[in-house]
């Protein structure tokens, strides 16, 4: 891996791509750090170390994507999330909307319109965020149970909202530009890195405080067996994302004129998960909106208000039941929109290709269905036992609060992103093996 490495920097190109992507990466974390104006910094501090000690956060999934922003507050404090959720819509819009369809079949152009739709809804929902963060930050219930957090907004005015809102939106909008900047001129997928490095910004602080909080030898037995599992789940998700179902596909010889075409063999990968973390990030949204609506309408003593904050809490028996079966519902949910069995198999039947000993046409595409029913049973549970890694070690160590370093939805991304740019620049490093031999 670092003969690998070190290859890469000697290639010239290669090296700029990876210098030009490493500076973008500079400037995100470095506007991470730089306040919205209207906001008390020292009371943002003290609000954030009180949560950090074990505060439960119910915006801390949009804090991990944010890198820990959010919680401070900052010019990127929505970070990628607004993109992120704009693209799932466009993707579940292109199955309801047929002229979004047809934009999805017209190639190069049509998906250049559908990104440009993805930008504006990402605006859109930017404003909408960053209206509900300060709203609620100004309410005082971004940090319940800070005793400065109504005072975070020093001057609560219109103007003093407005500032705040539209510098955030513009933040949103930078983050865009600078992951399409990654994408074209970089090395890897440019949205997919800086949520790669968001998740990673948070995981020495995470483990940092799994130690100090640590009984055990001053917390390094802990801090240990945290690594020991990071590792085991690491090289777990790894062996599930590259686990693949194989159909193989026969194309039939053809003449035209003199020439022969097809007559090849090649195969259809159908990946044991392949819905990806979209399923946890699904569930996880909306078990928040229960407890969030609670949070707002202040203290209640209804019935369904005192059930909500008793059973839907993070480590409940109820809470964990639902969301586990939650995962398991969206990871067939996304499958059957993102897959068309009777697509490819019309596709197939085209171009002359069938799967050996099945029949072309419909009986192709009830086997696939077939195949990836049974390879999605499999990927679902997979997800939902990860997801709930998390639970389990606030069961596990007392210390490990819901900041637990290798949750299922950061463990995913990161060995996601991590695989398929390692991959792109391998790729890369294989076209240039033959340079010195040609030469």
């Amino acid at each position: 891996m670092l003969t690998a490495f070190a290859r890469a920097f000697k290639t010239p190109d290669l090296r700029k791509k990876l210098l030009f992507t490493l500076g973008i990466i500079v400037l995100y974390r470095l506007g991470a750090h730089i306040p919205v104006p209207g906001v008390n910094y020292e009371n943002v501090q003290i609000c954030v170390n009180q949560a950090q000690q074990g505060n439960n956060n119910l915006l801390g999934l949009m804090d991990m994507f944010s890198g820990g922003a959010l919680l401070q507050i900052t010019i990127f404090a929505l970070g990628i999330m607004p993109y992120i959720t704009a693209s799932i819509i466009l993707q579940l819009l292109t199955v309801v909307i047929p002229r979004l369809e047809a934009l999805k079949k017209e190639g190069q152009s049509g998906q250049a319109k559908i990104t440009q739709y993805t930008r504006y809804l990402t605006v859109a929902l930017a404003i909408l965020q960053g209206t509900g963060l300060v709203a609620t930050a100004k309410s005082g219930a971004l940090f319940s149970g800070c005793t400065v957090a109504r005072d975070i907004v020093h001057d609560p005015t219109i103007f003093t909202i407005m500032v705040m809102v539209i510098t955030m939106t513009a933040g949103t909008a930078l983050v865009m530009w600078l992951g399409e900047l990654i994408t074209d001129r970089g090395i890897g997928n440019g949205m997919s890195i800086l949520m790669f490095i968001s998740i990673a910004a948070g995981f020495p602080g995470a483990l940092w405080a799994i130690k100090e909080s640590g009984k055990l030898a001053k917390g390094w037995i802990e801090f240990g067996t945290v690594i020991l599992i990071g590792f085991v789940m690491v090289a777990l998700v790894v062996f599930v994302e590259q686990a693949q179902r194989r159909i193989p596909v026969q194309y039939a010889k053809r003449m035209i004129g003199r020439r022969s075409y097809g007559g090849t063999s090649t195969y259809i990968p159908l990946k044991v998960n392949q819905a990806g973390v979209i399923p946890v990030i699904f569930a996880s949204s909306l078990l928040y909106i229960p407890v969030l609506i609670v949070q707002f309408a202040g203290a209640s003593t209804s019935g369904w208000s005192a059930w909500i904050q008793q059973h839907l809490v993070d480590g409940k028996p109820i809470h964990t039941a639902i969301y586990f079966l939650l995962i398991v519902f969206f990871a067939f949910f996304y499958v059957a929109i993102s897959f068309n069995p009777e697509e490819v198999a019309d596709n197939m039947k085209k171009y002359g290709g069938f799967i050996p000993g099945i029949r072309a046409g419909r009986p192709t595409a009830e086997y696939l269905s077939y195949v990836l029913n049974r390879i999605t049973w499999p990927g679902s549970l997979y997800l939902g036992l990860i997801a709930l890694v998390p639970t389990m070690a606030l069961a596990g160590f007392g210390g490990a609060n819901q900041n637990f370093p290798f949750g299922g939805t950061s463990i995913l991304i990161i060995v996601g992103v991590g695989l398929e740019t390692v991959k792109q620049i391998e790729s890369q490093l294989q076209q240039r093996n033959y340079e010195g031999f040609l030469r």
